[in-house]
């Protein structure tokens, strides 16, 4: 099976003796065993099989090789949510003493575990600049073990140069980690670029209908080891339940973003010269200024987009409220469109020199673009522009 499309709906587990066409659940915490010796020999890992839904689950398989094949690893393992899947991508590889270099736009959490957690068992952090390259090569010290990146950034939407960065890894014999969630593997393949591992928090575009979390770490068979491992005994794994659903959701995945594509490039085009705006960032506009990268490593230019609404912070609150049809929620790849302002709420707590340092300006819009009509979503938008001026 050679396209994306066929892949996400044909990879299944094999059928049961019921001869069922749709994967069954499987929503039990243990298995059994024939013998005493099978029982042995799954527990020494000498032969395969389910022992534990915490080890393993016939419907969290099924999600793990189809993540792996969309992404083309060799290997995937799922975690209870976004956040267990990148810190499952940075603990297993680090210890007391080493580096890591990170981009400073990052998820509001992600940073969390770089500036509070990590610090505690004495692994240091260095933020690089995600539009300067050479921030990222100054930053490597003899101790960095891992670069962390995410591109398209949250919530400024900057990309960087993945192939560029793969090299620099590469050249330095570091891991290279790469935070996938906004493009998804049917836009963005960072393996190509020489990522080692990528990450998702399937909680967003996967899942796409807002309804269950979910983390996967895809990568080589060796690293996706040290993965399970870790997660089998820290314990952040995956319902069968929530696997199912983002398996089924897997199937949908690629016309469900062609259709937040064609939105979010369509509301990014209209905002564009908007009397109410000052600047729009999409990454695949004519105006944005690393499009021939984001064209290189992307199908498609995404499903969010930021503008900068005229009138700073008050404006940006009173244009959040004055939205009737517009979700205002703490999440994103969602059918339904979401506004967020991030001064007032995800980057509340920097100051306005910390938000600077990430490009969050006072008036910065957020939207992911759902799967609505395009005219109700620009008319929700224009009736909240008209009601604040």
């Amino acid at each position: 099976m050679k396209n994306f499309e066929t892949r996400a709906i044909r990879t299944q587990m094999e059928r049961t003796q019921q001869r069922e066409h749709s994967t069954p659940l499987y929503l039990t915490s243990s298995f059994v065993f024939d013998d005493a010796e099978q029982a042995r020999a799954m527990f020494a890992e000498e032969i395969g099989g389910n022992v534990y839904s915490r080890f393993s689950n016939p419907n969290t398989s099924e999600l793990e090789d189809k993540i792996s094949s969309l992404e083309e690893t060799e290997n995937a393992f799922a975690t209870a949510s976004g956040m267990a899947a990148v810190f499952a991508s940075i603990a297993p590889f680090t210890k007391s003493g080493d580096h890591i270099v990170s981009s400073r736009s990052v998820f509001g959490n992600t940073h969390k575990i770089m500036t509070e957690l990590l610090p505690q068992w004495d692994i240091s952090v260095t933020y690089a600049d995600i539009r300067d390259k050479s921030s990222w090569e100054k930053a490597i010290q003899k101790n960095t073990k891992l670069l962390f990146i995410e591109t398209p950034s949250n919530p400024a939407l900057d990309v960087i140069d993945l192939e560029w960065l793969g090299n620099l890894a590469k050249e330095n014999g570091l891991l290279l980690v790469v935070d996938n969630c906004f493009a998804t593997p049917y836009l963005q393949l960072p393996v190509k670029f020489g990522a080692d591992l990528i990450v998702h928090s399937g909680t967003k575009y996967i899942d796409g209908q807002g309804r269950v979390l979910g983390g996967m770490v895809a990568g080589p068979n060796d690293k996706i080891k040290e993965v399970r491992n870790f997660v089998k005994k820290t314990g952040a794994s995956l319902s069968p339940f929530n696997a199912w659903v983002l398996s089924k959701s897997l199937e949908t995945l690629a016309v469900r973003m062609d259709r937040h594509c064609d939105n979010a490039e369509a509301l990014a085009k209209h905002l564009q010269g908007h009397a109410d705006v000052e600047t729009v960032t999409y990454p695949f506009l004519d105006t944005y200024p690393q499009r021939d990268v984001a064209i290189k490593q992307m199908k498609r230019g995404g499903g969010l987009l930021c503008f900068e609404i005229k009138g700073g912070v008050e404006r940006g609150r009173k244009f959040l409220d004055a939205l009737n049809m517009l979700s205002l929620t703490a999440n994103l790849g969602d059918t339904r469109s979401i506004v967020t302002h991030p001064a007032s709420t995800t980057h509340s707590k920097l100051t306005k020199e910390e938000r600077g340092l990430v490009y969050v300006t006072d008036g910065m819009i957020r939207i992911s673009a759902g799967l609505e009509h395009i005219d109700d979503i620009i008319e929700d938008i224009e009736k909240a522009f008209a009601a604040t001026k």
